[in-house]
């Protein structure tokens, strides 16, 4: 029993591959069909002296029409939609060379100008299956050139000039399986080195279109008058509200610019040293800050826009800022609350005092609402410092704020206070949300007490409302704080989440700012919403629950 080697049953890594191989010989039988009519057609070009030179007109004639019908038979069969494969194409190429040779047989000998076609046949080959085949094919047709021509002189009694034409037909033979199998494989190697780079520069590309869309930073691409080219995620979600796979299938192409990325690009173009000044795209959106520079230094048409979130590099300052005071404070609070403790102390005993009058009384009333301020703010300080990483769960919106909305209104002080009411509106089917509810929660009460405080000196009732929706992209969740105060003034919208700013004179102006820190620690932002209706509207902003880093 014969032992069948590996190699054998591997694909030759020098043969063109398949899809290419058969367009290559479907190309080649091509060549074949015309050749078979050519040759058919000549057999009715002056049939009486054709006749006399030929040694068997008969056997040339039906080798002619059946090389024709063999050619025309794969045609149609690969005009069918058959794939020839590797035996296919060696058993046609044997088949040219020995039909090749039976018509030379035939006719006038090796002097015939058909001898010129086995060059092709046997080159073809070569280029179909540049391997040891293809020396077998050029021996091949050595061997039925040499036959043909010693039994031309042994029989037919030709000159001896034929052995040394056939002689030479071998050696052309040999060259072209060599030459076109050397060329072959080169050419094999470089395709496939090109298509391995090609691979190559294709996958570093995908990988760097992953880098850019999950890239923080937004990057647009514009030409000079403003019409985005590309734009990744970020870019998509800090300038138009969308996020995720919306942002992946909704192409930016056709949007218009945010009205403040619009101008700062007209003023980049008129003076590129001019720096943009930060701007939101839209009321609920965080404060960016865009860098312009060219894309194509020669043509200078397209210009590449850098988005940077301006809340990150400000929390990061104020986490800075507010640490230091937090250290600062931590140091000195046993000092402060010393003479604090004795202050308010010395205030309830003058106050005990029987012979105290009203504007005493006034007096001593003021240092210990006082006291109490200056010691809520070291404590609002120190919470800062003290503040835990964030301990996120998954939440039903719905859910969570029903919840919360029956524990508020338990702790509120009915005796000392006028009731709360508080409306609650929900949408159906709301994405579901990742934060850590206790820190939510505490960001929640702030609002609430803040709406309740300035509703009741507004209207006279302790009213807020609640409202649960999703953004426009359907997939990240928010919710309102709505009051009925007397709202906040334009030109103090800006600046309500800094810290120590407050219109309150009782307030220590740290509630907001520890509201927006605690949200920005789990991945959602607080923003105050511009609607034009009476009283302020809070917002958060939840992130998507799988997509948080």
């Amino acid at each position: 029993m014969t032992k069948t080697s590996t190699a054998d049953l591997q694909p030759n890594a020098d043969a063109p591959p398949a899809s290419q191989r058969g367009r290559l010989f479907r190309i080649y039988n091509h060549y074949r069909v015309v050749v078979s009519i050519i040759l058919v057609a000549l057999l009715f070009v002056d049939p009486i002296n054709f006749d006399s030179r030929f040694r068997a007109m008969d056997y040339y004639q039906a080798g002619v029409v059946s090389y024709l019908a063999i050619n025309g038979f794969i045609a149609l069969v690969m005009l069918a939609g058959f794939q020839p494969r590797s035996r296919h194409i060696t058993i046609s190429i044997l088949m040219d060379i020995l039909l090749l040779h039976v018509l030379l047989f035939t006719s006038t000998g090796i002097t015939n100008g058909l001898a010129n076609l086995v060059i092709v046949s046997v080159a073809a080959g070569n280029i179909l299956t540049p391997s040891r085949i293809g020396t077998f094919y050029a021996a091949l047709g050595a061997i039925c050139s040499l036959s043909i021509s010693t039994w031309s002189v042994m029989v037919f009694d030709e000159s001896a000039d034929e052995i040394v034409r056939a002689g030479s037909l071998g050696i052309l033979y040999f060259a072209a399986a060599f030459i076109l199998q050397y060329i072959s494989r080169r050419m094999l190697r470089s395709e496939a080195l090109a298509s391995s780079r090609a691979r190559s520069i294709a996958e570093l590309e995908q990988i760097n279109r992953q880098i850019i869309q999950r890239m923080r930073t937004g990057i647009l691409v514009l030409n000079r008058f403003g019409h985005i080219r590309l734009a990744n995620a970020a870019a998509e979600e800090l300038l138009f509200g969308l996020a995720g796979e919306q942002a992946d299938h909704q192409s930016s192409r056709g949007r218009n610019l945010p009205q403040p990325l619009r101008l700062g690009l007209e003023d980049w173009l008129k003076d590129p040293a001019r720096r943009t000044a930060p701007f939101q795209a839209t009321p609920t959106s965080p404060m960016v800050q865009v860098n312009f520079t060219q894309l194509d230094q020669e043509r200078g048409d397209q210009i590449l826009v850098f988005i940077d979130d301006m809340s990150k590099v400000t929390q990061q300052a104020q986490q800075m800022k507010l640490a230091s005071l937090g250290r600062l404070t931590a140091g000195i609070a046993h000092e402060i609350r010393n003479p604090l403790g004795a202050i308010s102390h010395a205030s309830q005993l003058m106050g005990e005092s029987p012979n105290l009058d009203d504007g005493d009384r006034k007096m001593l009333d003021i240092i210990e609402r006082h006291s109490r301020r200056v010691n809520g703010i070291i404590e609002n300080v120190l919470d800062l410092s003290r503040r835990r990483a964030a301990n996120s769960d998954l939440v039903d919106i719905s859910q969570w704020l029903c919840a919360f909305r029956d524990e508020y209104l338990q702790t509120q002080d009915t005796e000392h206070q006028k009731p709360a009411h508080i409306g609650l509106r929900t949408e159906e089917n709301l994405p579901q949300a990742r934060f850590d509810v206790s820190q939510i929660e505490q960001v929640m009460v702030n609002l609430c007490d803040n709406g309740l405080r300035y509703s009741e000196q507004a209207t006279g009732e302790r009213r807020i409302e609640l409202y649960a929706g999703a953004t426009a992209d359907g997939e990240r969740a928010f919710v309102d704080v709505r009051d009925f105060g007397p709202g906040i003034a334009p030109e103090h919208r800006v600046s309500v989440f800094e810290p120590f700013f407050t219109t309150d004179k009782s307030g220590t102006g740290l509630g907001l700012y520890l509201a927006r820190e605690l949200c920005e620690a789990n991945q959602a932002h607080l923003s105050l919403v511009d609607d034009n209706l009476p009283g302020c509207c809070f917002r958060i902003t939840f992130a998507h629950h799988g997509r948080m880093i």
